[in-house]
């Protein structure tokens, strides 16, 4: 399959600056080398604990920041190369979907002016083909035409969602990163979201990063996954692959933290503490602070990929 985005080498180090003169007394190590692809029309599921780097990486990639160092390729130019007049044309082509619905419409503004906004900034003049375009996608997220006359505090959290959403689709882009769109929604509404995410990946052949922390989910969502943990990815593989036979001491983790019915007597992997401090991550492996499998060199030499197969990486030398 052909890749849409190439990750390579990516670092996003943010500057901790002090007092009035601005003294930079540190970094915040986001993003650590990540090494990554995604193929067209393919939904690659990205999962990890809070403060992994998840967030980071989706701006990085659609370049609402601006990495430290790496490559960024997207159909075979690299992102960090572009004007900012050739990364507003990009941004026709890519767009996200906010995790709170409640915070990401104009609560001043009516749905049809929000979803006009993006032919405005983009320099769409044909006013006829922008209200035919506002009425096709509002009815293809399964709203009625009479939402448009209205403000979003008139709507619950998941017709806001819907709302984002129209918007994020409106000039009809390649690529979404979908940075849990549904974490801030109640259950009986999360599957809708994402069963309308995976209609409008097929209808309008939509290629799609999907950011979760929550492993049922992206299993149900994903083609591919991949793990992040403390700004590395350390595994990744093809949904089945994954959930049959991932490699990764922090997988088993996580996947041990998702309650299943029959897993009485079944030995668990249960994480101690917290996630190291990204200002003075730990050296060696990042993860050896908190496996049960450490081994010496662990904390002194960083694992590479080994591959288990040509779909399945792993970052950890238990796969040596």
């Amino acid at each position: 399959m052909k890749n849409l985005f190439e990750i390579k080498n990516l670092n996003m180090h943010f500057p901790i600056v002090d007092g009035f003169l601005g003294n930079i007394k540190g970094y915040v190590y986001a993003l650590n080398g990540v090494n990554l692809t995604i193929q067209e029309n393919e939904i690659l599921g990205l999962v990890g604990e809070s403060g992994s780097g998840k967030s980071t990486l989706g701006n990085c990639i659609l370049r609402l920041l601006t990495p430290t160092s790496g490559e960024i390729i997207f159909k075979n130019e690299n992102l960090l190369n572009k004007s900012k007049k050739e990364l507003k044309e990009f941004r026709k082509s890519a767009q996200l979907i906010f995790q709170n619905p409640f915070m990401s419409l104009d609560p001043k503004m009516k749905v049809y002016d929000i979803l006009k906004e993006p032919f405005i900034i983009h320099g769409y003049k044909d006013k006829n083909e922008i209200n035919k375009k506002i009425r096709q996608i509002i009815s293809l997220t399964g709203m009625d035409e009479e939402v448009l006359e209205r403000y979003p505090h008139e709507f619950s959290g998941g017709q806001r969602q819907r709302i984002a959403i129209a918007r994020a689709i409106i000039l009809s882009p390649e690529f979404i990163v979908a940075d849990e769109p549904v974490s801030a929604l109640d259950v009986s509404i999360q599957a809708q979201i994402i069963n309308l995410l995976l209609k409008l990946k097929e209808n309008l052949n939509l290629t799609m990063l999907f950011i979760s922390h929550d492993l049922s989910i992206i299993k149900y969502i994903s083609d591919r996954i991949a793990v992040m943990y403390l700004g590395e990815i350390v595994e990744i593989a093809t949904k089945d692959e994954f959930f049959k036979n991932h490699k990764h001491p922090y997988s088993e983790a996580l996947l041990n933290a998702v309650p299943t019915i029959s897993d009485e007597g079944k030995k668990k992997i249960i994480l101690q503490g917290e996630l190291p401090s990204v200002q003075n991550p730990p050296k060696g492996c990042k993860f050896h602070t908190r496996c049960p499998y450490v081994m010496d060199k662990c904390k002194s030499e960083s694992p590479q990929f080994y591959e288990v197969n040509p779909n399945h990486k792993v970052k950890c030398f238990l796969c040596e």
